[in-house]
């Protein structure tokens, strides 16, 4: 049977898509279950939605455009261009941290302010939801910055460029890093949509 081991190459996948795929699968799951527990304990109390901290919206820009410029990160890897490259990547990386700051900021700022509304609201939700968001952020960080180490530390002379953006293996890894990075941005949009619906409701 010699087209066999053609055929079975069609459904071969890299180990690191199927770990992503089912780590993003995993998450949606599981940030379902907490949407869902949230609408089911405000119900059972009857109370108001989780006032929503001004920064949380502020975050999201920030994070909407991370994504803007990972997404210019991967072209200019397809282009061959390292300045464009380097500055892409850095903006992300300063963007992300500024992000993961002004999420702090929210959380210990209006903590008084979260905890002060009706009793059986679901503020628990919010701190648990954004909190475990926060910390797949900060698991994603470190690929980030060897990413970005690596831009402005293996790319110094032409040779060791040209290796660089034709190594197949790199450009696969940063598009996974960037699916990464546009499902948590998305799920963050989504999640402030939820929360500022079920304030306005």
């Amino acid at each position: 049977m010699p087209n066999q081991p053609k055929n079975e190459a069609l459904f071969r996948l890299p180990i690191e898509k199927i770990l992503l795929f089912l780590l993003l699968f995993s998450l949606s799951i599981l940030f379902i279950a907490f949407a869902i527990g949230y609408v089911f304990t405000r119900n059972q109390n009857g109370a108001n939605g989780v006032y929503l901290p001004p920064l949380f919206i502020i975050n999201s820009i920030l994070l909407f455009i991370s994504s803007l410029t990972i997404n210019k990160a991967n072209r200019a890897y397809r282009e061959d261009d390292t300045p464009a490259y380097q500055k892409a990547l850095s903006i992300t990386m300063g963007l992300t941290i500024v992000f993961m700051g002004a999420q702090v900021i929210a959380w210990l700022y209006y903590k008084d302010t979260l905890f002060g509304e009706d009793i059986g609201n679901g503020v628990n939700y919010l701190y648990a939801i954004s909190g475990l968001h926060f910390a797949h952020i900060l698991g994603g960080l470190p690929f980030l910055a060897i990413f970005l180490y690596n831009a402005y530390n293996k790319m110094r002379e032409p040779m060791t460029v040209l290796l660089y953006f034709s190594d197949p293996i790199k450009r696969m890894r940063l598009q996974l890093l960037t699916i990464y990075w546009h499902f948590l941005d998305g799920l963050w949009l989504f999640l402030v949509a939820f929360f500022l619906l079920n304030m306005l409701l």
